[in-house]
Protein backbone atom coordinates (compact mmCIF):
# COMPACT_ATOMS: atom_id res chain seq x y z
CA UNK A 1 0.00 0.00 0.00
CA UNK A 2 1.17 4.08 -0.27
CA UNK A 3 3.17 4.48 2.54
CA UNK A 4 3.72 8.38 2.01
CA UNK A 5 1.42 10.51 3.87
CA UNK A 6 -0.94 12.47 1.81
CA UNK A 7 -0.41 16.50 1.89
CA UNK A 8 -2.49 18.06 -0.53
CA UNK A 9 -6.55 17.07 -1.65
CA UNK A 10 -4.54 15.90 -4.61
CA UNK A 11 -2.21 13.63 -3.10
CA UNK A 12 -4.99 12.79 -0.77
CA UNK A 13 -7.15 11.86 -3.69
CA UNK A 14 -4.10 9.93 -5.63
CA UNK A 15 -3.60 7.70 -2.42
CA UNK A 16 -7.05 6.73 -2.20
CA UNK A 17 -7.61 5.85 -5.66
CA UNK A 18 -4.47 4.01 -4.99
CA UNK A 19 -5.35 1.78 -2.33
CA UNK A 20 -8.65 0.73 -4.12
CA UNK A 21 -6.58 -0.40 -6.56
CA UNK A 22 -4.10 -2.52 -5.10
CA UNK A 23 -6.92 -4.19 -3.29
CA UNK A 24 -8.95 -4.49 -6.52
CA UNK A 25 -6.12 -6.28 -8.23
CA UNK A 26 -4.87 -8.07 -5.64
CA UNK A 27 -8.35 -8.83 -3.88
CA UNK A 28 -11.08 -8.40 -6.17
CA UNK A 29 -13.52 -9.16 -7.57
CA UNK A 30 -14.79 -6.74 -4.55
CA UNK A 31 -18.02 -4.80 -3.93
CA UNK A 32 -17.77 -1.08 -2.71
CA UNK A 33 -18.12 -2.27 0.75
CA UNK A 34 -15.19 -4.28 0.29
CA UNK A 35 -13.25 -2.33 -0.84
CA UNK A 36 -13.92 0.48 1.40
CA UNK A 37 -13.02 -2.44 4.58
CA UNK A 38 -10.06 -3.58 2.93
CA UNK A 39 -8.68 -0.08 2.16
CA UNK A 40 -9.73 1.40 5.10
CA UNK A 41 -11.72 4.54 3.48
CA UNK A 42 -15.17 5.31 3.80
CA UNK A 43 -17.51 4.06 1.52
CA UNK A 44 -18.40 8.05 -0.06
CA UNK A 45 -14.56 7.87 -0.94
CA UNK A 46 -14.67 4.42 -2.47
CA UNK A 47 -17.73 6.12 -4.51
CA UNK A 48 -16.40 8.98 -5.40
CA UNK A 49 -12.63 7.04 -6.49
CA UNK A 50 -14.47 4.45 -8.49
CA UNK A 51 -16.66 6.94 -10.41
CA UNK A 52 -13.14 8.53 -11.45
CA UNK A 53 -11.93 4.73 -12.50
CA UNK A 54 -14.79 3.27 -14.39
CA UNK A 55 -14.52 6.75 -16.27
CA UNK A 56 -11.59 6.00 -17.64
CA UNK A 57 -11.67 2.45 -17.71
CA UNK A 58 -9.35 1.19 -15.21
CA UNK A 59 -11.69 -0.70 -13.69
CA UNK A 60 -15.34 -2.74 -14.64
CA UNK A 61 -18.50 -4.34 -13.13
CA UNK A 62 -17.81 -7.88 -13.25
CA UNK A 63 -20.99 -9.62 -11.23
CA UNK A 64 -22.75 -9.24 -8.52
CA UNK A 65 -23.34 -10.23 -4.88
CA UNK A 66 -26.73 -10.71 -2.65
CA UNK A 67 -26.99 -8.36 -0.05
CA UNK A 68 -28.93 -9.02 3.15
CA UNK A 69 -32.89 -8.12 1.91
CA UNK A 70 -31.41 -5.24 -0.64
CA UNK A 71 -30.38 -5.12 -4.55
CA UNK A 72 -27.96 -7.06 -5.28
CA UNK A 73 -24.39 -5.32 -4.91
CA UNK A 74 -22.15 -5.48 -8.25
CA UNK A 75 -18.76 -6.60 -7.88
CA UNK A 76 -15.57 -4.59 -9.45
CA UNK A 77 -12.26 -5.74 -10.82
CA UNK A 78 -9.33 -4.33 -12.84
CA UNK A 79 -10.32 -4.52 -16.17
CA UNK A 80 -7.75 -6.71 -17.80
CA UNK A 81 -7.84 -4.79 -21.06
CA UNK A 82 -7.15 -1.61 -19.78
CA UNK A 83 -3.74 -1.87 -20.53
CA UNK A 84 -0.61 -4.07 -21.01
CA UNK A 85 2.45 -4.96 -19.79
CA UNK A 86 5.71 -6.70 -20.73
CA UNK A 87 8.25 -9.00 -18.10
CA UNK A 88 11.89 -9.84 -19.63
CA UNK A 89 14.18 -12.44 -17.78
CA UNK A 90 17.53 -12.12 -18.21
CA UNK A 91 19.78 -15.11 -16.99
CA UNK A 92 23.36 -15.77 -18.38
CA UNK A 93 22.49 -17.46 -21.29
CA UNK A 94 18.82 -16.90 -21.61
CA UNK A 95 16.62 -13.44 -22.71
CA UNK A 96 12.51 -14.47 -22.05
CA UNK A 97 10.44 -11.94 -22.67
CA UNK A 98 6.99 -12.17 -22.41
CA UNK A 99 3.80 -9.82 -22.93
CA UNK A 100 0.75 -9.48 -20.99
CA UNK A 101 -2.49 -7.86 -20.30
CA UNK A 102 -3.53 -6.42 -16.78
CA UNK A 103 -4.96 -9.16 -15.72
CA UNK A 104 -1.31 -11.23 -16.25
CA UNK A 105 -2.73 -13.55 -18.95
CA UNK A 106 0.23 -14.15 -21.03
CA UNK A 107 -0.56 -12.71 -24.85
CA UNK A 108 2.78 -13.96 -26.37
CA UNK A 109 6.37 -15.47 -25.57
CA UNK A 110 9.61 -15.17 -27.03
CA UNK A 111 12.65 -16.39 -25.97
CA UNK A 112 16.02 -16.32 -27.52
CA UNK A 113 19.23 -18.38 -26.32
CA UNK A 114 22.90 -18.13 -26.77
CA UNK A 115 25.02 -21.10 -27.74
CA UNK A 116 27.86 -19.26 -25.47
CA UNK A 117 29.12 -19.49 -21.94
CA UNK A 118 27.73 -16.37 -20.93
CA UNK A 119 25.61 -13.66 -22.85
CA UNK A 120 27.61 -10.75 -23.40
CA UNK A 121 26.42 -6.90 -22.56
CA UNK A 122 25.46 -5.73 -26.81
CA UNK A 123 24.21 -9.17 -26.97
CA UNK A 124 22.05 -8.76 -23.48
CA UNK A 125 20.80 -5.26 -25.20
CA UNK A 126 19.87 -6.80 -28.87
CA UNK A 127 18.22 -9.73 -27.04
CA UNK A 128 15.44 -7.95 -25.18
CA UNK A 129 14.91 -5.31 -28.30
CA UNK A 130 14.10 -8.05 -30.36
CA UNK A 131 12.28 -9.99 -27.93
CA UNK A 132 10.04 -6.85 -27.41
CA UNK A 133 9.65 -5.94 -30.73
CA UNK A 134 8.57 -9.95 -31.38
CA UNK A 135 5.77 -10.40 -28.61
CA UNK A 136 4.22 -6.96 -29.82
CA UNK A 137 4.29 -7.88 -33.39
CA UNK A 138 2.88 -11.70 -32.66
CA UNK A 139 0.36 -9.99 -29.83
CA UNK A 140 -1.18 -6.97 -31.79
CA UNK A 141 -0.42 -4.67 -29.05
CA UNK A 142 0.90 -1.31 -29.92
CA UNK A 143 3.77 0.82 -27.85
CA UNK A 144 0.79 3.61 -26.60
CA UNK A 145 -0.85 0.70 -25.21
CA UNK A 146 2.08 -0.31 -23.04
CA UNK A 147 2.00 0.42 -19.44
CA UNK A 148 5.84 -0.41 -18.93
CA UNK A 149 8.44 -2.91 -19.30
CA UNK A 150 9.41 -4.60 -16.12
CA UNK A 151 13.21 -6.23 -16.66
CA UNK A 152 14.77 -8.81 -14.50
CA UNK A 153 18.58 -9.12 -14.05
CA UNK A 154 21.18 -11.09 -12.74
CA UNK A 155 23.56 -9.26 -9.69
CA UNK A 156 23.35 -6.01 -7.94
CA UNK A 157 20.65 -2.90 -9.83
CA UNK A 158 21.35 0.02 -8.49
CA UNK A 159 19.85 3.21 -9.44
CA UNK A 160 22.25 6.39 -10.51
CA UNK A 161 21.65 8.85 -12.70
CA UNK A 162 21.45 7.14 -15.72
CA UNK A 163 18.94 4.94 -14.59
CA UNK A 164 19.55 1.39 -13.35
CA UNK A 165 23.23 -0.10 -13.39
CA UNK A 166 23.67 -3.64 -13.21
CA UNK A 167 27.06 -4.80 -11.32
CA UNK A 168 27.60 -8.39 -11.92
CA UNK A 169 31.23 -9.39 -11.49
CA UNK A 170 30.43 -12.97 -11.89
CA UNK A 171 29.46 -12.94 -15.55
CA UNK A 172 32.36 -10.00 -15.93
CA UNK A 173 29.66 -7.13 -17.24
CA UNK A 174 31.18 -5.01 -14.88
CA UNK A 175 28.73 -2.24 -14.36
CA UNK A 176 26.53 -1.86 -16.88
CA UNK A 177 24.42 1.09 -17.98
CA UNK A 178 21.31 -1.21 -18.73
CA UNK A 179 18.58 1.04 -18.47
CA UNK A 180 20.63 3.78 -20.45
CA UNK A 181 21.63 1.34 -23.04
CA UNK A 182 17.81 0.33 -23.33
CA UNK A 183 16.45 3.64 -23.86
CA UNK A 184 18.94 4.21 -26.57
CA UNK A 185 16.91 1.74 -28.13
CA UNK A 186 12.96 2.04 -26.89
CA UNK A 187 10.91 4.76 -25.81
CA UNK A 188 8.89 2.21 -23.57
CA UNK A 189 8.59 3.62 -20.21
CA UNK A 190 10.93 0.63 -18.07
CA UNK A 191 11.83 -0.60 -14.50
CA UNK A 192 15.29 -2.63 -14.14
CA UNK A 193 15.44 -4.90 -10.79
CA UNK A 194 17.18 -8.47 -9.48
CA UNK A 195 16.01 -11.35 -11.03
CA UNK A 196 15.68 -12.83 -7.81
CA UNK A 197 13.49 -10.24 -6.75
CA UNK A 198 11.22 -10.09 -9.37
CA UNK A 199 10.35 -14.14 -9.01
CA UNK A 200 10.40 -13.05 -5.22
CA UNK A 201 7.40 -10.28 -6.11
CA UNK A 202 5.65 -12.90 -8.56
CA UNK A 203 6.00 -15.61 -5.55
CA UNK A 204 3.93 -12.72 -3.28
CA UNK A 205 1.39 -11.45 -5.35
CA UNK A 206 0.56 -14.68 -6.98
CA UNK A 207 1.94 -18.01 -5.56
CA UNK A 208 3.06 -19.31 -3.00
CA UNK A 209 4.43 -16.74 -0.72
CA UNK A 210 1.18 -14.89 -1.24
CA UNK A 211 -0.12 -15.01 2.46
CA UNK A 212 3.07 -14.64 4.01
CA UNK A 213 5.00 -11.49 5.76
CA UNK A 214 8.38 -12.84 6.66
CA UNK A 215 9.60 -15.26 3.62
CA UNK A 216 12.81 -15.83 1.45
CA UNK A 217 12.04 -16.51 -2.17
CA UNK A 218 15.12 -18.61 -3.82
CA UNK A 219 16.03 -18.91 -7.37
CA UNK A 220 18.08 -21.84 -8.26
CA UNK A 221 19.79 -22.06 -11.96
CA UNK A 222 23.06 -21.04 -13.19
CA UNK A 223 23.04 -18.93 -9.98
CA UNK A 224 21.96 -18.71 -6.42
CA UNK A 225 20.11 -15.76 -5.52
CA UNK A 226 16.86 -14.77 -3.30
CA UNK A 227 14.52 -12.56 -2.22
CA UNK A 228 14.01 -11.38 1.01
CA UNK A 229 10.58 -9.91 2.13
CA UNK A 230 10.61 -8.91 5.77
CA UNK A 231 7.78 -6.57 6.27
CA UNK A 232 4.28 -7.01 6.29
CA UNK A 233 1.83 -5.72 3.64
CA UNK A 234 0.78 -6.42 -0.29
CA UNK A 235 2.91 -3.51 -1.52
CA UNK A 236 6.13 -4.83 0.74
CA UNK A 237 9.77 -4.20 -0.42
CA UNK A 238 12.23 -6.82 -1.28
CA UNK A 239 15.69 -6.39 -1.29
CA UNK A 240 17.67 -9.10 -3.59
CA UNK A 241 20.47 -10.94 -1.55
CA UNK A 242 23.40 -12.57 -3.39
CA UNK A 243 22.91 -15.68 -1.80
CA UNK A 244 25.25 -17.44 -4.14
CA UNK A 245 28.07 -15.45 -3.01
CA UNK A 246 27.73 -16.19 0.82
CA UNK A 247 30.78 -18.37 1.74
CA UNK A 248 30.10 -21.86 2.72
CA UNK A 249 33.23 -23.33 2.87
CA UNK A 250 35.73 -21.52 3.98
CA UNK A 251 38.83 -21.23 1.60
CA UNK A 252 37.05 -23.60 -1.10
CA UNK A 253 36.12 -23.99 -4.34
CA UNK A 254 36.82 -21.13 -6.77
CA UNK A 255 33.91 -18.86 -7.96
CA UNK A 256 33.32 -16.89 -10.81
CA UNK A 257 33.22 -14.00 -8.53
CA UNK A 258 36.61 -14.61 -7.74
CA UNK A 259 36.24 -15.32 -4.25
CA UNK A 260 36.33 -18.67 -2.89
CA UNK A 261 33.81 -21.64 -1.45
CA UNK A 262 30.67 -19.42 -2.47
CA UNK A 263 27.89 -21.39 -2.34
CA UNK A 264 27.25 -20.78 -6.11
CA UNK A 265 30.45 -22.71 -6.77
CA UNK A 266 28.34 -25.77 -5.05
CA UNK A 267 24.83 -25.16 -5.40
CA UNK A 268 24.77 -23.59 -9.04
CA UNK A 269 24.14 -25.56 -12.13
CA UNK A 270 27.42 -25.10 -13.95
CA UNK A 271 29.16 -26.64 -10.32
CA UNK A 272 26.52 -29.18 -9.87
CA UNK A 273 27.28 -30.58 -13.04
CA UNK A 274 31.16 -30.38 -12.77
CA UNK A 275 31.21 -32.63 -9.90
CA UNK A 276 28.98 -35.39 -11.52
CA UNK A 277 31.43 -35.37 -14.54
CA UNK A 278 34.43 -35.16 -12.21
CA UNK A 279 32.66 -38.53 -10.23
CA UNK A 280 32.28 -39.89 -13.53
CA UNK A 281 35.24 -39.12 -15.13
CA UNK A 282 33.21 -37.28 -18.18
CA UNK A 283 34.28 -34.65 -20.29
CA UNK A 284 33.07 -31.01 -18.78
CA UNK A 285 29.53 -30.02 -20.69
CA UNK A 286 30.19 -27.91 -23.45
CA UNK A 287 27.54 -25.11 -23.44
CA UNK A 288 24.89 -24.08 -21.31
CA UNK A 289 22.46 -26.31 -23.05
CA UNK A 290 24.14 -29.25 -22.81
CA UNK A 291 24.76 -28.52 -18.93
CA UNK A 292 21.06 -27.88 -18.23
CA UNK A 293 20.17 -31.41 -19.96
CA UNK A 294 22.75 -33.32 -18.30
CA UNK A 295 21.34 -31.50 -15.12
CA UNK A 296 18.70 -32.98 -15.75
CA UNK A 297 19.59 -36.46 -16.07
CA UNK A 298 21.58 -35.96 -13.05
CA UNK A 299 18.41 -35.45 -10.74
CA UNK A 300 16.54 -38.14 -12.37
CA UNK A 301 19.17 -40.36 -11.21
CA UNK A 302 19.42 -39.42 -8.06
CA UNK A 303 15.69 -39.86 -7.78
CA UNK A 304 15.50 -43.29 -8.86
CA UNK A 305 17.03 -44.38 -5.33
CA UNK A 306 17.59 -42.54 -1.92
CA UNK A 307 19.81 -39.50 -1.83
CA UNK A 308 20.50 -40.37 1.63
CA UNK A 309 21.80 -43.82 0.61
CA UNK A 310 24.24 -43.96 -2.33
CA UNK A 311 24.31 -47.80 -1.89
CA UNK A 312 20.56 -47.96 -3.33
CA UNK A 313 20.30 -50.81 -6.18
CA UNK A 314 21.28 -50.61 -9.69
CA UNK A 315 18.11 -48.45 -10.18
CA UNK A 316 19.54 -45.50 -9.23
CA UNK A 317 23.00 -43.72 -10.29
CA UNK A 318 25.44 -43.64 -7.06
CA UNK A 319 27.19 -40.13 -8.59
CA UNK A 320 23.84 -38.31 -8.82
CA UNK A 321 22.92 -39.56 -5.23
CA UNK A 322 26.13 -38.90 -3.85
CA UNK A 323 25.99 -34.88 -5.89
CA UNK A 324 22.45 -34.23 -5.21
CA UNK A 325 23.07 -35.25 -1.07
CA UNK A 326 25.76 -32.49 -1.34
CA UNK A 327 23.67 -30.02 -2.81
CA UNK A 328 21.19 -30.54 0.38
CA UNK A 329 23.98 -30.18 2.24
CA UNK A 330 25.33 -26.82 0.82
CA UNK A 331 22.11 -25.41 0.58
CA UNK A 332 21.40 -26.70 4.64
CA UNK A 333 24.44 -24.48 4.99
CA UNK A 334 23.44 -21.22 2.94
CA UNK A 335 20.15 -21.26 3.87
CA UNK A 336 20.36 -21.93 7.24
CA UNK A 337 22.49 -18.41 7.67
CA UNK A 338 19.48 -16.97 6.15
CA UNK A 339 17.14 -18.19 8.53
CA UNK A 340 19.47 -17.21 11.31
CA UNK A 341 19.62 -13.65 9.90
CA UNK A 342 16.14 -13.12 9.07
CA UNK A 343 13.95 -15.30 10.90
CA UNK A 344 11.75 -15.96 8.05
CA UNK A 345 8.24 -18.45 8.37
CA UNK A 346 8.44 -19.45 5.02
CA UNK A 347 11.37 -20.90 2.23
CA UNK A 348 10.61 -20.65 -1.75
CA UNK A 349 12.20 -22.78 -3.49
CA UNK A 350 11.98 -21.72 -7.13
CA UNK A 351 14.20 -20.98 -10.55
CA UNK A 352 14.39 -23.84 -13.39
CA UNK A 353 16.96 -25.51 -10.99
CA UNK A 354 14.52 -25.23 -8.42
CA UNK A 355 11.53 -26.80 -9.96
CA UNK A 356 13.61 -29.70 -11.19
CA UNK A 357 14.83 -31.13 -7.64
CA UNK A 358 12.55 -34.21 -7.28
CA UNK A 359 9.90 -33.93 -4.55
CA UNK A 360 11.81 -35.66 -1.72
CA UNK A 361 14.21 -33.44 -1.67
CA UNK A 362 12.78 -30.18 -0.34
CA UNK A 363 12.12 -32.19 3.05
CA UNK A 364 15.64 -32.81 2.91
CA UNK A 365 16.88 -29.57 2.65
CA UNK A 366 14.64 -28.34 5.13
CA UNK A 367 16.17 -31.00 7.15
CA UNK A 368 19.36 -30.04 6.48
CA UNK A 369 18.83 -26.32 7.62
CA UNK A 370 17.90 -27.74 10.85
CA UNK A 371 21.09 -28.92 11.33
CA UNK A 372 22.62 -25.22 11.01
CA UNK A 373 20.01 -22.99 12.51
CA UNK A 374 18.71 -22.12 15.45
CA UNK A 375 16.26 -23.60 16.78
CA UNK A 376 13.31 -21.28 17.94
CA UNK A 377 13.60 -19.72 14.37
CA UNK A 378 13.54 -23.42 12.67
CA UNK A 379 10.47 -24.51 14.35
CA UNK A 380 8.18 -22.38 12.41
CA UNK A 381 9.93 -22.51 9.26
CA UNK A 382 8.28 -24.19 5.81
CA UNK A 383 10.31 -24.96 2.67
CA UNK A 384 7.57 -25.36 -0.27
CA UNK A 385 8.00 -24.99 -3.61
CA UNK A 386 7.48 -22.03 -6.04
CA UNK A 387 3.89 -22.19 -7.21
CA UNK A 388 4.81 -19.97 -10.48
CA UNK A 389 6.80 -22.34 -12.66
CA UNK A 390 10.03 -21.66 -13.71
CA UNK A 391 8.56 -18.77 -16.33
CA UNK A 392 8.11 -16.77 -12.65
CA UNK A 393 10.88 -14.49 -12.91
CA UNK A 394 9.79 -12.61 -16.04
CA UNK A 395 6.00 -12.61 -14.56
CA UNK A 396 7.50 -11.10 -11.31
CA UNK A 397 9.26 -8.47 -14.25
CA UNK A 398 6.16 -7.82 -15.77
CA UNK A 399 4.77 -6.29 -12.05
CA UNK A 400 7.21 -3.91 -11.56
CA UNK A 401 5.31 -1.91 -14.65
CA UNK A 402 2.09 -2.76 -12.41
CA UNK A 403 3.02 -1.92 -9.19
CA UNK A 404 4.44 1.82 -10.56
CA UNK A 405 0.43 1.43 -12.27
CA UNK A 406 -1.23 0.66 -8.79
CA UNK A 407 1.23 3.24 -6.32
CA UNK A 408 0.44 6.18 -8.99
CA UNK A 409 -3.48 5.41 -8.51
CA UNK A 410 -3.65 5.03 -12.40
CA UNK A 411 -1.88 7.79 -13.24
CA UNK A 412 0.85 5.94 -14.29
CA UNK A 413 -0.10 5.32 -17.97
CA UNK A 414 0.46 5.66 -21.54
CA UNK A 415 -0.30 9.41 -22.92
CA UNK A 416 -2.78 8.74 -25.44
CA UNK A 417 -4.76 5.88 -22.87
CA UNK A 418 -4.49 8.38 -20.12
CA UNK A 419 -5.79 11.05 -22.37
CA UNK A 420 -9.19 11.28 -20.85
CA UNK A 421 -8.46 11.15 -17.14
Amino acid sequence: MPSARPTTVRDLRRTNRSRTLWELYLHGPLTYQGIARAAHVSLATVSNVMCDLLRIGCVAEVGSEESNGGRPRGLFHIDPRSGHVIGVDVSETTVRVELFDLGMHVLASHRSRTSNVRLGPDEVIDHVISGIDAVMAESGVEADEILGVGVGVPGLVEREDEGAVVYDQSIGWGALPIERMLRERTDLPLVVDNGANTLGQAERWFGAAAQSENAIIVLLGAGVGASIVATPGTDARSFAGELGHTTVVAGGRDCVCGANGCLEAYAGADAIVARYDYLTGRERAANPREVEERLVGILGGAARGSVTDSTDGSTCDPAAVEVVGELVDYLGVGLGNLVNLFTPEKIVIGGWLGHALPDQVLPLIREAIGRNALARPFQRLEVVRADLGRDAVALGAATLPVAEFLRSGGVARRASIAASA
